[in-house]
């Protein structure tokens, strides 16, 4: 289907879809589609606890993706995985340690009543990590990640209580896919205000949480880290983008409706958030030379 940009003008009274794809000039819709190579998809598991082995590398490979990109600021933020074993616990960081320095072995098992029942050596746990992510994990059984950290543009962002603007492409993911959460009552110690969150975030992928930070989440890891990254320069290119305009006098463009919407079907989905994400596990698995799977 063309976009709603790609509509020529209207013949007899009725608008003409056109045959031509979208930045590609000379080459037809359809051969476009002829053309777009299956993708690959995250890999499946019988035994389940070979799966969740696998999902806790890859875990601890988020938090050196999250250390390498300055995600770190003392000792806030989490990433928590749903079990793969028993679906009502999560996998989450170690309170106090550094994400550059994690490995599989150092992730600790919580069960939904904030006790430590697995882990490594430090069995720490962040009660704000429990409150926000056990909260969300419980409303949304499709939700196998959720991240969450202090990132620099993304609080900036949160400090001005408003969502997004669809000015880029890549804003796009993000169309009708976020929220913000209007308060801010001091760290999230308490149960009710993690319900809150969870219940603010809905169906969404992600939720900008009034002076405080981003929150993402994913049906895989490599999603919600990807959906986490893009969000923080989504709001990176905003705050330049609105300082610029508004130093001219002027306001930023914003993409029409239909065609962020139009564009969201390609690179919103689950699927494109894995697929996006993928890289970045590729690229820290080289630079660590796999040593976080220790």
């Amino acid at each position: 289907m063309s976009p709603p940009s790609a509509i020529e003008p209207e013949t007899n009274g009725h608008s003409q879809p056109s045959a031509k794809a979208t930045h590609e000039p000379g080459l037809s819709e359809s051969q476009a589609k002829v053309q777009m190579p299956k993708f690959p998809s995250p890999p499946t598991f019988t035994d389940k606890y070979k799966e969740r082995d696998y999902l806790k590398g890859r875990l601890a490979a988020a938090f050196r993706i999250f250390g390498r990109y300055g995600f770190d600021e003392g000792v806030a933020g989490h990433i928590t995985l749903r079990d793969p074993v028993d679906p009502t616990t999560f996998w989450v960081n170690p309170f106090g340690v550094s994400f550059a320095l994690i490995k599989k072995s150092d992730l600790i098992q919580v069960n939904h009543q904030g006790k430590v029942i697995d882990g490594g050596d430090v069995r720490l746990l962040n009660a704000a990590a429990f409150m926000i992510h056990g909260a969300v994990h419980e409303a949304r059984p499709d939700v196998m990640c959720a991240a969450h950290s202090h990132s620099i543009y993304g609080r900036t962002f949160c400090a001005l209580g408003r969502k997004l603007d669809i000015i880029t492409q890549d804003a796009c993911s993000f169309y009708d896919d976020h929220v913000l959460y209007e308060s801010f009552n001091g760290i999230v110690l308490a149960e009710k205000e993690g319900k809150d969150i969870a219940a603010c975030l809905g169906n969404k992928k992600a939720a900008l949480l009034q002076n405080h930070g981003l929150l993402t989440v994913g049906q895989t890891i490599e999603a919600a880290v990807f959906w986490f990254i893009s969000l923080e320069k989504c709001c990176q290119a905003q705050l330049m983008a609105d300082a610029a305009a508004g130093g001219r006098g002027h306001e930023t463009v914003k993409i029409h409706p239909e065609d962020a919407a139009f564009t969201y079907k390609t690179i919103g989905t689950p699927a494109a958030g894995w697929f996006s994400g993928k890289p970045l596990f590729d690229l820290i698995q080289k630079e660590c030379n796999a040593e976080y799977l220790q």
